[in-house]
């Protein structure tokens, strides 16, 4: 798994997270208690946090989305070179079971 690919399962997995929360939230609005007021501005706080977080993540995401390809771009023989070196290191490795 490349780091994309954990970084968009990642943000996937925080706005599930967010939208279960909210969710909660919505469902105990009616709910009065000195404890459940406490725990509802905490898990407000958290929500916030995971918002800033994934978007945060997003935003990383695409600037290195954008830099690997301006690097291929830059150089496209390097790239395809490299490419075919660790496709044939994958195909001896697989082979060789």
């Amino acid at each position: 798994m490349t780091t994309e690919q954990a970084n968009e399962r990642l943000a996937g997995d925080l706005k599930a997270l967010m939208r279960d929360a909210e969710e909660l939230m919505k469902a105990t609005a009616g709910q009065a208690g000195e404890k459940l007021t406490e725990m509802r501005s905490r898990l407000a706080a958290a929500i916030e946090s995971a918002k800033t977080t994934c978007h945060r993540m997003e935003e990383k995401t695409v600037a290195a989305a954008k830099v690997t390809d301006r690097t291929i771009r830059e150089h496209p023989y390097e790239s395809i070179g490299i490419a075919f070196g660790i496709g044939l290191l994958v195909g001896v490795l697989v082979a060789r079971k």
